[in-house]
């Protein structure tokens, strides 16, 4: 990447060479550059006569909305800092976000006010914006975007480098406290242009944006628009049931996943449309190579799998030679290595934690804010150490193979949860699940699963491990199953594990049936 552009030049510039491109399309209709750029500038306008300035940083807890990209791109042209913030949030880890990103500016939609209005942290705000403010008091909390928006347009772009850090995002916190990423414009852009590079891009793309703006994977998508002629379809949140509906409406041609999208997609039930549609590449990361196949030949659509982070410009390798179940190898930028728990190498085939260096200033975050220990921890000697498990071929292709956290140790051998999970996900009745390692009667751990069934079946619990029997060894068969109507997930549809009991108590028990796997 060799980007000097920031996203507020790239913005002025797609605006003066294409104002009647499409930027976007909607639920009221179509976005142009020119009204991109316009709405930008009367926003930026605005608040800069609130004091915003270039360095401040700025909470917005905004939904999947045009008023929130218009945000990101206000902000990003006065110079100041972007802070998204998950609009799930609640109580205490919402209050932990904000006093780690030392906002004093925030801007909601008024169906989040409420739960924001609740906490101390917001008695530190200088400004508070509030989108579409429906009562006298929300109305008397704070100002109306709506009017702060309204802004004359004449607010002169900051003198901004790409270096300069524009966004903060802060991670899930699946298995620790958040911590927050500062991506500079660079990372930003490298983040869209990755995206761009692994969805094969073509002039007319059209891209739907079901991924939460405050995310990165939808940060990325928005800032993608600004360096090639495509254009979005935007949608408030991932629907299963509207996905395919949403796709032929706006005639979308790439598809960007994550988490267990695919999965869910391929749970709905088939129909002779499945194919009926302008789709030609999905790509993104969590697709196991037993849903790969499946979701090629069922809905025509060919799969490029990625690997990447936050910390490190979003995405790190790519699969574009469609080997199933690989990430692919690096792009030119990044160094990859796979390395044992004394930081060694292991050889081609054997299982470590991704390693990954930058081969161009730039594209890794150099620390966390406010957190020096995680950045000890993660970054050492110029790699970033992911926590990631996976393991390279003799063709330099690698296999990811889930978190170093999310693995266990049982009966003396290493098991990881990601893996046991999309074999168990292949069964047809079952439409997610999630593996934990719970305390044993003696030494190590049990495995404890939850299972979402499909639909409305009822799974017989020794059907199900009868049914595990030929597809994973002995000991990945779990102990314990547990039946759920559901899971707390993060925006990305990647599944709280936190929240999941590890009592052994409520659940079915396979020692107790009296039935033995065989070994």
């Amino acid at each position: 990447m060799a980007n000097k552009k920031t996203i507020a030049e790239l913005l002025q510039i797609r605006a003066r060479q294409t104002p009647d491109d499409v930027f976007g399309i909607h639920a009221d209709g179509e976005i142009t550059f020119r009204i991109l750029e316009s709405r930008v500038n009367r926003l930026a306008s605005g608040l800069a006569e609130l004091g915003v300035a270039a360095g401040q940083r700025v909470a917005v807890i905004l939904a999947n909305h045009p008023d929130h990209i218009f945000t990101f791109f206000a902000l990003a042209k006065l110079g100041a800092v972007w802070v998204p913030i998950n609009t799930n949030l609640r109580g205490a880890a919402l209050e932990f976000i904000l006093e780690q990103s030392a906002s004093r500016t925030v801007i909601v939609d008024s169906q989040f006010w409420l739960h924001l209005k609740s906490i101390s942290a917001v008695k530190k705000f200088d400004i508070v914006i509030i989108r579409n403010p429906g009562t006298p008091a929300e109305r008397k909390d704070g100002l109306d975007f709506a009017v702060v928006a309204g802004g004359d347009g004449d607010t002169e772009r900051a003198a901004a480098t790409v270096d300069e850090v524009r966004a903060i995002f802060f991670t899930s916190g699946t298995t620790g406290p958040p911590k927050g990423a500062p991506l500079t414009e660079k990372m930003l852009v490298t983040c869209a242009a990755a995206a761009g590079r692994a969805a094969d891009v073509r002039p007319g793309d059209v891209f739907l944006l079901w991924e939460p703006v405050y995310h990165t994977s939808g940060a990325q998508m928005c800032v993608l628009t600004l360096i090639e002629p495509v254009r979005l379809a935007i949608v408030p949140r991932f629907s299963a049931s509207r996905f395919w509906d949403q796709i032929r409406k706006f005639q979308v041609t790439k598809l960007h996943y994550l988490g267990g999208i695919l999965d869910i997609l391929l749970k709905q039930p088939p129909g002779p449309h499945d194919r009926e549609h302008s789709v030609q590449i999905a790509f993104g990361a969590g697709c196991h190579k037993g849903t790969w196949k499946d979701f090629e030949q069922r809905f025509g659509v060919k799969i490029h799998e990625v690997y990447g982070m936050t910390e490190a410009s979003c995405f790190t390798t790519l699969n574009r030679s469609g080997k199933v179940g690989s990430i692919g190898k690096p792009y030119p930028y990044f160094e990859l290595r796979i390395v044992d728990d004394n930081g060694q190498l292991v050889a081609a085939g054997q299982t470590g934690e991704i390693c990954v260096r930058e081969k161009e200033r730039g594209l890794i975050v150099p620390g966390y804010l406010g957190n020096s220990e995680g950045t000890g921890a993660e970054l050492r000697d110029g790699w970033l150490y992911t926590g990631d498990l996976a393991c390279c071929d003799a063709e330099g292709d690698y296999y990811y193979l889930g978190r170093k956290k999310d693995s266990f140790r049982r009966r003396g051998e290493n098991i990881s949860a990601w893996e046991v999970e999309h074999i168990i996900n292949v069964h047809p009745d079952i439409q997610e699940s999630a593996v934990v390692g719970v305390a044993a009667d003696v030494g190590e751990q049990d495995l404890k699963v939850f299972i979402k069934c499909a639909r409305d079946i009822a799974l017989d619990p020794l059907d199900f491990i009868k049914w595990c029997e030929p597809r994973m060894p002995y000991y990945q068969i779990p102990r314990y199953i547990a039946f759920v109507g559901g899971f707390a997930k993060t925006p990305t549809q990647r599944i709280l594990k936190d929240t999941l009991s590890r009592d052994t108590q409520d659940c079915w028990d396979l020692e107790a049936s009296g039935y033995r796997v065989p070994k």
